[in-house]
């Protein structure tokens, strides 16, 4: 093995949206803000160890952390018994969120240390790695969180079985706004409330969804784009947990909006707009409809990273 040139790495591993409308466990998209921030070295002592955690109580085992489990099947595949990695993380994106915050951890992690490893993994690799992070937290290993957050801009998972990521065209003039109500909904939870059997009808008219917004990404229509954020598999279902979901849907759209839906499992609300100009119009109406609910909740409003987890 190369002597590793780098002995420690600060990266910036961003927020997701995932479940894009009609792209369930498929689609997903990177934002510029917020995000994690990790910082990881190398040790002398063999095998992965959290040295500290700030901004969330989660475990500092490796074992038990999404980190350090992405860690250690990375280092397994790696082959080097004698090394080891330490890593530091600053929460940002609250676990439970909707946007992410396992996935970040996750890709944070691979990402920084295949900056320690000289970058021997490929970009597909370390998104199979930190996908063992989002199987501890969720108990599937999705891919549409995770992929984004490595690659960056929007990502397309084509197989699991085998693993296929496309990274598709992201728009300039595409914006995020994301309204995080301060409600957990754990991926887990908002998993087994989904149906197993789907009629083919509604699978027929997803499938020209996904397909209509992948063309409307590449051909930069936004009124496609905007015709084709529509769920109508796990939408109806999973929207029962999140207050005003379908209030906030429908005058967002007037405020300007192309369209959005749930972001991940929820609770946070995505929207997408042409330009920031509407984008900030979005968040005004979200707020107009969550400050009279008594919840309390975040606004972030965003460009699409094009670059995902990136060295700070």
């Amino acid at each position: 093995m190369n002597k590793q040139n780098l002995q420690s790495v600060k990266v910036f591993s961003p927020a997701t949206v995932a479940n894009v409308a009609c792209g369930f466990d498929v689609i997903g998209l990177a934002l510029d803000a917020p995000g994690d921030e990790m910082e990881l070295r190398i040790s002398h002592t063999p095998g992965v160890k959290i040295t500290a955690i700030e901004g969330a109580k989660l475990p500092l085992e490796a074992a038990q952390n999404v980190a350090g489990v992405a860690l250690m099947a990375m280092l397994q595949e790696y082959g080097q018994p004698d090394l080891g990695i330490e890593v530091s993380i600053k929460k940002n994106i609250q676990p439970g969120s909707g946007i992410g915050s396992s996935a970040a951890s996750a890709a944070g992690a691979v990402v920084g240390a295949n900056k320690l490893l000289n970058d021997h993994f490929s970009p597909e690799a370390l998104v199979r790695f930190a996908m063992e992070g989002e199987r501890l937290a969720s108990g599937t290993p999705h891919a549409d969180n995770v992929a984004p957050a490595i690659i960056g801009g929007f990502t397309l998972v084509r197989s699991y079985q085998p693993l296929d990521i496309v990274r598709l065209h992201t728009p300039d003039d595409l914006w995020v706004t994301v309204i995080h109500p301060q409600i957990e909904v754990k991926t887990s939870d908002a998993r087994e409330i989904l149906k197993q059997k789907v009629l083919l009808k509604d699978a027929i008219r997803q499938w020209g969804n996904v397909g209509a917004l992948v063309a409307g990404l590449y051909q930069e229509d936004y009124n496609l784009i905007s015709r084709s954020l529509e769920d109508v598999i796990v939408e109806p279902i999973r929207s029962i947990l999140i207050p005003a979901f379908h209030d906030l849907k429908i005058r967002c759209k007037e405020a300007g909006a192309l369209g959005g839906g749930i972001s991940g499992s929820g609770p946070s609300v995505f929207m997408l707009s042409k330009g920031e100009s509407n984008a900030r119009s979005v968040a005004d109406m979200m707020e107009k409809i969550y400050a009279p609910l008594g919840v309390d909740y975040k606004i972030y409003v965003s460009r699409i990273s094009t670059s995902g987890v990136r060295v700070i």
